[in-house]
């Protein structure tokens, strides 16, 4: 069985997997992008759809429901495509969410209201989670075992290079609208997916490989199936409450009348940049120290810096810059960690379908998390007590995976 695999993977010239592997590249760097590109226009996005001045107060509730609404999407995409991938092929199911969130993404340019913003970023958030489950899935079949993992964990960071993105665009494009249009690149690179990527043979070999698998729900795995939902979702709760509303609450701290632009966009470029710092490391600390140490020490720090950042900064000083590097590299060793830590608590005949589980679960707590985060804002004073709730997970993460085996 195994030996029929690798002659799968090596049927595919080396030139066309790294054709294949750029194309997921280019995809996936661009989800990052999406994903948070509302998030730092949301302070002048919003109230211009609103036609209004908001208070902080209505812009958390408002850009609530905006956050909230696309990670629903995401979670729904990823649980719905990798179904739709196992029936019509990776290829074309890859080209299928790629469209969906660049042609959603193009559409924020004209969006005429609130309302038609939240169902269009419900259906980017749902290419987005396709992009992410698919391309991981398409790479580990096309590349060989012994190279895969290496490829994965560059493709990793590829999303916080989407990030960085985010903020050179905010930097570039004082106009919202205008840096929506980056939609089209996603475009194109899914008719270039769908004509000319390689289709990944194991799935075409799908039918006659068979493998019996267990049920993922069954009292041997559910222990560690609570234990990686909880640990993953809180970690995901943590860092999309403040990935989401930091650039928001930079703004809060400048003067009156600051546009704030510059401060936004670096901000957003620092989370990015310290995302792909830390998950570059996160493979050479686990080696030196295990999952589960650096798993646990990346959460207290996580915990240390939001508290900094959170509860000794009232105006805005060039030391923010710093924690937030700090706080970002730390974001990105989790990330890398839990890639890594995660599936490996299951057995290898369900850990595809029990790591999408953890996956998505975790998705839809964090979407419902954020959600509330407008009226944190209005019970709480302000972003910055509201983001500090959001330091609670880490706290939670850190405690069950001491207890995890």
């Amino acid at each position: 069985m195994e030996t029929l695999e690798i002659n799968n993977a090596e049927t595919i010239s080396m030139s066309k997997k790294w054709f294949a592997f750029g194309l997921c590249a280019v995809s996936y760097i661009l989800s990052g992008t999406v994903s948070t590109l509302m998030s730092v226009y949301l302070p002048v996005a919003v109230p211009e759809l609103k036609g209004a001045t908001l208070s902080p107060a209505e812009l958390g509730k408002a850009g609530a429901y905006v956050n909230a609404v696309y990670l629903y999407g995401w979670m729904c995409g990823g649980l719905l495509f990798g179904v739709v991938s196992d029936n019509i092929g990776r290829v074309r199911s890859l080209a299928l969410v790629t469209a969906l969130y660049g042609f959603g993404t193009c559409l924020v340019s004209i969006v005429p209201d609130l309302n038609t913003l939240l169902a269009i970023r419900f259906l980017s958030g749902m290419g987005v989670g396709g992009v992410l489950l698919i391309t991981t899935v398409y790479i580990s079949e096309i590349w060989e075992q012994r190279s895969s993992a290496v490829m994965l964990g560059i493709l990793a960071v590829c999303f916080p290079v989407g990030i960085v993105t985010t903020g050179s665009l905010n930097l570039i494009f004082s106009d919202w609208r205008t840096a929506f249009g980056i939609g089209i690149i996603p475009v194109i690179a899914a008719l270039i997916i769908g004509m000319a990527a390689p289709e990944s043979d194991k799935w075409k070999h799908m039918k006659i490989i068979k493998n019996r698998k267990e049920n993922v729900f069954h009292k041997s795995n559910r222990a560690n199936l609570v234990s990686g939902s909880v640990i993953f979702g809180s970690v995901l709760i943590g860092l999309w409450g403040i990935f989401s509303w930091l650039p928001t609450w930079v703004q809060t701290l400048l003067a009156d009348g600051h546009e704030g632009q510059k401060e936004r966009g670096l901000i957003m470029v620092l989370l990015g940049a310290g995302g792909i710092t830390g998950g570059i490391f996160s493979g050479m600390l686990i080696n030196r120290f295990g999952k589960k140490a650096t798993l646990m020490a990346t959460f207290a720090v996580c915990l240390i810096m939001c508290c900094i950042l959170f509860l000794t900064n009232r105006v805005f000083s060039g030391i923010i810059y710093v924690e937030t590097a700090m706080l970002s590299f730390c974001f990105g060793i989790s990330q890398g960690a839990l890639s890594s830590y995660i599936p490996e608590l299951f057995p290898v005949n369900i850990r595809g379908t029990a790591t999408g589980f953890c996956f998505n679960i975790g998705r839809f707590f964090t979407a419902t998390a954020v959600f509330f985060i407008g009226s944190l804002v209005s019970m709480l004073g302000g972003f910055g007590n509201a983001l500090l709730v959001f330091t609670a997970p880490f706290l939670v993460a850190f405690i069950v995976t001491a207890r995890a085996k």
